[in-house]
């Protein structure tokens, strides 16, 4: 490959650990040779997290992408060694359950295993004595194993990449502490060390828990909480002594006391959870050679701290009762990376261009994550989908230093915890309310939290509604928590009468200027070249014809456009793509949404206003500015629940008194409120996708089912070219009615054909119009009637692929 800018840019990575390490030989590997590794401290063991980690690699996580990332690491790491010792020692995992809540757990765990690919099976208490005879198995009642987990030497990793991209042309420099970084025109031009200052087309900050001082210099702020953990190693056991071997046994983890276990030959390292969180300012690490002067081995090397040991330890000795006799030979207080929402944080910043962030990434998914990064520099766009741990996912409200440390602190007390997928961080909330918040709060709304956003899932007031149900089916533990019953009546209210919903959280983009309408055109699927009025579906594709994201696109004028979007990523891409004179500007937080729904929706809104909402008059995707009451609003006719209805958008100023105003007119109409578990019930009736859970970009529209919304007759738009080069689908987002009326699933449990996993749920929910569990489900091709089975908790549970939409196929309860 040529060495010009174009093709050979300068790339300078800042951090030679695992992930730094990893990412050169990934970028070397691609024909990017002009890669420079800038290090503060000694190679190869520089002093960062990678230089003390345990390494074990579990490679099952409720995240498809971080089990991608893992299963590659684990794959590339197999495939290296260095002086004939191979990087990764395969020695299996195993994940105990002391409690029946637990084995519950690891009976879901096999599931996302199944669902993702992985090797794994639950296994008897007897069965886990045989893998570590040392356990008490009376305290055990069964266990997870996964045959193809172990650990990872990420040293010895990283030394084996480090020689391979220096093969390549790469350089790796020791020694130099970064002190700056230039920029020019919103592009970073280069970075400053106490030795020299690089020219860069390209930096990436792979820092490890530095990356916050790396990004203050950039004026990128990296929402990363570095936190200590305490990490100790046993004196030799007589139960070890034969041992030859680094490890032999399982690397062991005892989640219902926040422990970990892998064995150092003839010793046994351990690692705690179980203790307080310890944040560690990054700003105050001391330097490599500091860190030595004040008598720690690395600067990532905090004291151990033996007040927070002791009821670790004490557990450590019930479950393992020859350790009774046994001590700590050393220990240490190990600092590494937590976010917010304890993904990754991956990408290219908006703030200045050519700066990628590569942070909180551990060894058990740095060289999936390096990869995708180096796809995603390369290629401009990775080959795995990154919607969770892309930079931009972060809100304004969620990027403040005290957040960051507050639930970055959080992830650390809940590592092993049993999370319901449902469940909400506590504090700090209420964070981000909207205009109605103390309405809801009348009216007994039990929010749960999203994107820093209340959202009341079902309200109390509703609760006398229940008793005119009849029977509903009885739930499990599981599926129960973060439900009531009240959302079936929610649901029975939209179809029969009316109900409002707070659909503020939900982003809006407004777009203006005299390109807006050919810009939006371009990069969308759909003709948006309609009258103003005109409310359009559309998709924002990648030029593979991967699903970035789907969009409404409201005409409001000429060249004004409202457009309905999902994640700050989707203003992210917009905003890189605008020509000069199209201006983007997220309205989210100035504005406001109630969507009124249900068949009675005309005659609580009609009243209201001195226009025609009749549907000869205000039709089926068409946007109207008008006055209902004393409040101007932009309404929408759009429903995302299958019923005649508007979104009611104003700003919110005057939000509380949209909601007032609609409560009041409603009332001699039955009206409600409605929250989020009714909504996801009646949008799953109709087959309304979720992008981000249902779609994103490793699918495209045909197979997701969103076809509608591409028109390859109009004209050139970002996608096209691939998806006209794509066959027929070899898989779909199918949609599966459980047979049982009392079955319910909640999503990502994996699907068997004819025995075997060949796919997973998506979006699941309890259809109360139709009396069956409905899930959507990723699978090969099949004809509807089909027999499948999902696996809820262990147990095969048979389900039927259906036909689309589930619920008023003709629209007719739309389009009155």
């Amino acid at each position: 490959m040529s060495s010009t800018p174009e093709t050979n840019p300068r790339v300078v990575i800042v951090g030679a650990g695992i992930v730094g390490c990893s990412l050169a030989d990934e970028l070397t590997a691609r024909g990017w040779t002009d890669v420079t590794v800038l290090e503060q401290g000694p190679l190869p063991a520089p002093g960062g997290s990678t230089s003390h980690a345990p390494g074990l690699v579990f490679q099952t996580n409720p995240s498809k992408t971080l089990t991608e990332f893992a299963r590659y690491t684990v794959e590339k790491f197999n495939s290296l060694e260095v002086g004939g010792v191979s990087c990764f020692n395969p020695v299996g995992g195993l994940e105990l359950a002391t409690t029946p809540e637990r084995l519950a757990e690891l009976h879901r765990r096999a599931g996302y295993a199944a669902s993702w690919g992985i090797r794994g099976e639950v296994v008897s208490a007897a069965r886990c004595k045989e893998l570590w005879p040392l356990i008490d198995e009376s305290m055990v009642l069964g266990g997870f194993h996964t045959p193809d987990d172990g650990l990872a030497r990420a040293l010895l990793a990283s030394r084996a990449q480090l020689e391979r991209a220096g093969a390549r042309g790469a350089r790796f420099l020791d020694r130099h502490t970064v002190t700056g970084i230039e920029q020019e025109g919103g592009r970073v031009t280069a970075v400053v060390t106490d030795r020299g200052t690089f020219p860069a087309d390209h930096v990436v900050s792979a820092a490890g828990f530095w990356g916050p001082v790396i990004g203050r210099m950039a004026g990128v702020d990296v929402p990363l909480q570095p936190l200590a953990h305490q990490y100790a190693r046993t004196r030799p056991l007589p139960e070890l002594a034969e041992a030859t071997d680094e490890a032999s046994r399982p690397i062991l983890r005892f989640q219902d006391r926040d422990l970990y276990f892998r064995e150092h030959t003839d010793r046994l390292g351990i690692g705690s959870y179980a203790h307080k969180p310890l944040p560690v300012d990054p700003f105050a690490v001391l330097a490599y050679d500091e860190a030595r002067a004040n008598d720690l081995e690395m600067p990532s090397s905090f004291p151990f701290t033996e007040e927070d040991w002791a009821p670790s330890w004490d557990d450590c000795r019930r479950l393992m009762p020859s350790l009774r006799e046994a001590e700590i030979e050393e220990g240490f207080n190990g600092v590494f990376s937590f976010t917010p929402d304890g993904m990754p944080v991956l990408g290219e910043s908006r703030a200045l261009r050519g700066f990628w962030l590569a942070e909180a990434v551990w060894v058990t998914h740095s060289a999936g994550v390096a990869r995708a990064v180096a796809e995603w520099m390369v290629d401009g766009r990775p080959g795995t989908d990154l919607h969770e741990c892309d930079l931009t996912r972060f809100e304004d409200a969620q990027r403040s230093p005290s957040y960051v440390r507050d639930r970055g602190s959080q992830q650390f007390v809940e590592v092993y915890d049993v999370l319901h997928p449902l469940q909400p961080m506590e504090q700090p909330r209420p964070l981000r309310v909207s205009p109605f918040y103390a309405r809801q709060q009348e009216l007994g709304a039990h929010f749960l939290e999203g994107g820093g956003w209340e959202r009341p899932h079902w309200y109390e007031a509703n609760a006398p509604l229940v008793d005119a149900l009849g029977p509903l089916p009885e739930r499990d533990a599981w599926s129960s928590r973060y439900w009531s019953p009240v959302a079936a009546a929610e649901a029975r209210a939209t179809r029969e009468k009316v109900a409002l919903y707070d659909m503020t959280p939900l982003r809006r983009l407004e777009v203006t200027g005299p390109g807006a309408l050919d810009f939006l055109h371009g990069m969308t699927t759909n003709n948006l070249r309609k009258k103003p009025g005109a409310v359009t579906y559309t998709l924002l594709l990648d030029e593979t014809g991967g699903i970035r994201s789907d969009l409404t696109v409201a005409r409001l004028g000429p060249d004004r456009f409202q457009v309905g979007a999902n994640s700050p990523a989707d203003l992210d891409w917009l905003t890189r793509h605008a020509p000069e004179g199209v201006h983007i500007r997220d309205i989210t937080s100035g504005t406001c949404c109630i969507g009124v729904w249900g068949p009675l929706a005309r005659d609580l809104v009609q009243p209201l206003t001195r226009d025609d909402f009749s549907h000869e008059g205000f039709g089926y995707f068409r946007a109207k500015e008008t006055h209902l009451g004393h409040v101007p609003v932009t309404a929408m006719r759009l429903s995302y629940v299958g019923e005649l209805g508007w979104e009611l958008y104003t700003s919110a100023d005057l939000g509380l008194r949209l909601w007032d105003t609609l409560w009041e007119a409603g009332r001699e109409h039955g009206v409600i409120a409605a929250g989020r578990s009714a909504f996801n019930s009646l949008r799953l009736e109709k087959g309304y996708r979720a992008w981000g859970t249902d779609m994103t970009d490793e699918h495209d529209p045909y197979e997701a089912g969103v076809g509608f919304a591409v028109r390859l007759d109009k004209g050139d738009f970002t996608g096209r070219r691939a998806l006209e080069a794509r066959g027929e689908p070899r898989r779909r987002l199918t949609p599966l009615l459980l047979d049982d009326p009392a079955s319910v699933v909640l999503g990502k449990e994996p699907v068997y054909v004819d025995g075997s996993p060949a796919g997973h749920v998506t979006s699941a929910s309890y259809g109360y119009t139709l009396g069956r569990c409905v899930a959507y489900a990723w699978l090969p091709v099949l004809p509807a009637g089909a027999s499948v089975h999902v696996e809820y908790f262990g147990e095969k549970v048979p389900a039927t692929v259906a036909e689309e939409p589930l619920f008023d196929p003709k629209m007719t309860r739309i389009r009155r």
